[in-house]
């Protein structure tokens, strides 16, 4: 669970999330120009303010629990175009210019395994 500290995230913006009942919202991330969606991420109020503020994705990891930028380590860096929240206020859509691949496994995209059948 994050850390309950205050953040600076406009009080507008955070009164219209609907968190989690570990305070986090789903963020969608998506390539800004072709709407690839390359990966899943979680934000709380913190990481979403500094992803607003550095133009630099940041996220919360549920594993390590602590916040992470995406491309610190690894170079593959995600720069921010735009963030949208959705209708619920229960899901942020992030738009960036992905450096690198997304996923931690080194593909491009972390939806690039193989479709599964629909059968209508």
């Amino acid at each position: 669970m994050p850390p309950a500290t205050a953040s600076e995230l406009d009080p507008a913006i955070a009164a219209r999330l609907k968190r989690d009942a570990a305070g986090l919202v789903v963020a969608v991330v998506q390539q800004h120009d072709s709407g690839e969606v390359l990966m899943v991420g979680w934000m709380d109020d913190e990481a979403l303010h500094r992803t607003l503020t550095t133009g630099r994705a940041t996220y919360w990891s549920r594993s390590r629990q602590q916040y992470w930028v995406k491309g610190e380590t690894s170079g593959h860096a995600q720069h921010v175009k735009s963030v949208a929240l959705d209708c619920d206020g229960d899901a942020l859509l992030v738009k960036v210019d992905q450096i690198g691949p997304a996923c931690h496994t080194g593909e491009r995209t972390c939806f690039d395994a193989a479709p599964l059948e629909v059968r209508s």
